[in-house]
């Protein structure tokens, strides 16, 4: 059974960064997406990373913001997250499908807890 963990949230004021981390029990063979949800809004795919590293994909709200990357050997993905805005907020997930990055968030099958991104003056 496939496990994420996610790190790296908190408090930060706009124009700000945060780098945020998914631990997994097991990395090589998975792709690993970003999503986030705000409070009254749908889940939203933010960013994704194959399991070769060599394919990334980004949602047009964060291209050239945030950066997506990957340490097989630490079993751990990265999502650096710069110039952070107030629309940014929202509790960040990491998700793992086998492969290939996914279209939509139901195709990933496993899924971290969740950390918690607020952006505010």
């Amino acid at each position: 059974q496939l496990q994420l963990v996610e790190s790296g949230g908190g408090l930060v004021q706009p124009g700000g960064s945060l780098r945020l981390s998914c631990a997994a029990s097991t990395l090589a063979l998975h792709a690993i997406g970003w999503f986030r949800q705000a409070p009254g809004k749908e889940r939203e795919g933010i960013s994704c990373i194959s399991s070769s590293g060599g394919t990334t994909n980004y949602v047009d709200s964060v291209k050239g913001r945030f950066t997506i990357s990957r340490d097989n050997a630490k079993k751990t993905v990265y999502l650096q997250m710069n110039s952070l805005k107030p629309e940014d907020t929202a509790v960040y997930y990491c998700a793992a499908r086998l492969l290939r990055c996914g279209s939509q968030w139901s195709e990933y099958g496993y899924w971290g807890q969740g950390t918690q991104v607020t952006v505010s003056a």
